[in-house]
């Protein structure tokens, strides 16, 4: 079955062009032209990637993402924007979005970004499921559920993807360079302060005291180090 991809995007000539590049690549493309369309169809069938536009009518792209990240969905979303400021994609990408593309672009810029995230989901879908427990935490990967003295704990897809890299690393300083590599994917055009926002999502879920953390700890002007 080929990847479903949902493009939401209103000028209609440029997504006919995506949509059309994308369906020689043997994807199943649907589309939706404002940020309620798009919200609505991201619910009624999940897409296993969504490319989304900031500017659109009806509800702008960071608030129909908000909304979907909200009611736990985990579809990898690529930003597309005629933004280019910093200060937007840290607001993506904290919003947790997984890879920004800024217009003007090119078409096999775009798919290569579509390829390598529908890449990242298949190899974290066939990784073997495991279950890890410190302190009152439990993280099972294979569920991709938290729970903390038996009760869940609402975490983003993005924190959830940073606390299962800094546990596979675990006794070992990771640098903030890495877990953007590993968790954003290796062309991830982000500042490293994204990874310390969801460092303090972390931190702030799962420590007693977030601010004398036991077990996400900063090794200073380098990243971070797990213990159990």
């Amino acid at each position: 079955m080929s990847p479903r991809i949902l493009l939401v995007e209103d000028n209609e000539e440029l997504a006919a062009g995506i949509r059309h590049n994308l369906e020689l690549d043997g994807y199943d493309v649907s589309w939706a032209a404002d940020g309620p369309g798009g919200l609505e169809a991201a619910r009624a069938a999940p897409p296993d990637l969504m490319i989304l536009d900031v500017m659109l009518p009806g509800m702008d792209g960071f608030q129909v993402l908000r909304t979907l990240r909200a009611e736990g969905c985990t579809t990898p979303v690529l930003i597309l924007t005629a933004r280019g400021e910093e200060a937007d994609k840290v607001r993506g990408f904290r919003l947790d979005a997984d890879q920004y593309v800024t217009k003007p672009f090119g078409l096999l810029e775009l798919l290569e970004r579509v390829r390598s995230l529908l890449r990242k989901r298949a190899e974290e879908a066939r990784a073997p499921a495991a279950v890890y427990e410190f302190g009152e935490i439990e993280v099972d990967t294979g569920a991709r559920t938290v729970r903390r003295s038996g009760r869940p704990v609402s975490l983003t897809p993005k924190a959830f993807e940073l606390l299962r890299a800094l546990i596979r690393n675990e006794g070992r300083v990771v640098s903030r360079h890495d877990l953007l590599r590993e968790v954003w994917g290796h062309r991830a055009a982000i500042v490293t302060r994204t990874v310390d926002s969801h460092v303090s999502e972390l931190r702030q879920k799962l420590e007693d005291d977030p601010a004398e953390p036991q077990h996400i700890h900063t090794v200073w002007k380098v990243g971070y180090r797990f213990e159990r």
